[in-house]
């Protein structure tokens, strides 16, 4: 595919795409997609559009949205439940940003390798993702399969290997072991919120610093810098778990392709009702 449509096909599933399609009606990347990839775009409703271009991504350019959405519904909508389990996305982990992480009793990373990606910061990113979680693990394509085992060999730590099948499954080739002798508590707080660090001293201590504006910050870090390792780790991962913001009754409505981006936008019942209502429009094609 030509450089441009596939920046095009990056963009599609985006939140700011997807918003205007649903607050508007409208928006000029949907109707340059669908001109370009949809046979016959006019009089279709949008629900069926946007399965025709997912089916463009499944089919021909796996790209990370393709793998955050399928791990969306596969592991968290597939094996566990949004009663019990959140998901976390770019979260920014030392120098490295974690594609998805999965807290539920536990936490896990997954970094997404696409067809489209190389492994040259594998390695660091893998070192940054062991600060803040003790569970690892990179998601791929087949034929990506033996440099990764390799990659990993080479990194000597107890990494997961998953692959995303063409037919859209995830298979398990090894299963991320426990592994928590690099976790840092100083980059364990800077994932944290200010609502939230302070909650975990607050239980913890039963006050906050009493000092000023500009010392507050560093002083809730050395605070808790103090609580011992496992115990700020469990309760970090217990803040971070209260971070999913869906309405679970509306979210359930809305279709596969788009799972990933409504459960990240933080939406409203308002954004819920023009969803449906954008979905169930026929595309008047611009």
């Amino acid at each position: 595919m030509e450089k441009n449509k596939l920046n095009i096909l990056n963009k599609i599933f985006s939140r700011s795409t997807f918003r205007n399609c649903f607050d508007n009606g409208y928006d000029k990347t949907y109707s340059q997609v669908v001109r370009r990839y949809v046979d016959n775009g006019t009089g279709k409703q949008n629900s069926e559009l946007i399965s025709q271009i997912y089916n463009v991504l499944r089919e021909g350019y796996r790209n990370e949205y393709y793998y955050k959405n399928t791990l969306l519904n596969k592991l968290l909508l597939g094996i566990h439940s949004v009663n019990t389990t959140t998901a976390l996305t770019e979260i920014p982990i030392a120098k490295s940003k974690a594609d998805f992480v999965l807290i539920n009793g536990k936490a896990v990373v997954y970094e997404i390798k696409t067809e489209l990606d190389n492994f040259n910061r594998l390695e660091n990113q893998i070192n940054d993702y062991y600060k803040a979680f003790d569970h690892v693990a990179v998601v791929t394509c087949k034929e990506n399969l033996q440099v990764l085992k390799k990659k990993i060999e080479m990194i000597g730590k107890p990494v997961g290997i998953y692959i995303l099948q063409k037919r859209g499954t995830i298979t398990t080739i090894q299963k991320p072991q426990a592994y928590s002798v690099e976790l840092d508590a100083e980059i364990l707080f800077k994932i944290l919120r200010k609502q939230e660090y302070e909650e975990i001293l607050f239980n913890k201590y039963k006050h906050l610093p009493d000092v000023s504006e500009f010392k507050y910050y560093s002083e809730c870090k050395k605070m808790f810098l103090e609580i011992p390792l496992e115990e700020a780790y469990l309760s970090v991962l217990k803040l971070l778990k209260k971070r999913s913001q869906i309405i679970k009754d509306e979210f359930s409505k809305i279709p596969y392709e788009l799972k990933f981006l409504a459960y990240f936008m933080n939406l409203k019942s308002d954004d819920y009702k023009k969803i449906t209502k954008f979905l169930n429009e026929s595309y008047g094609g611009v």
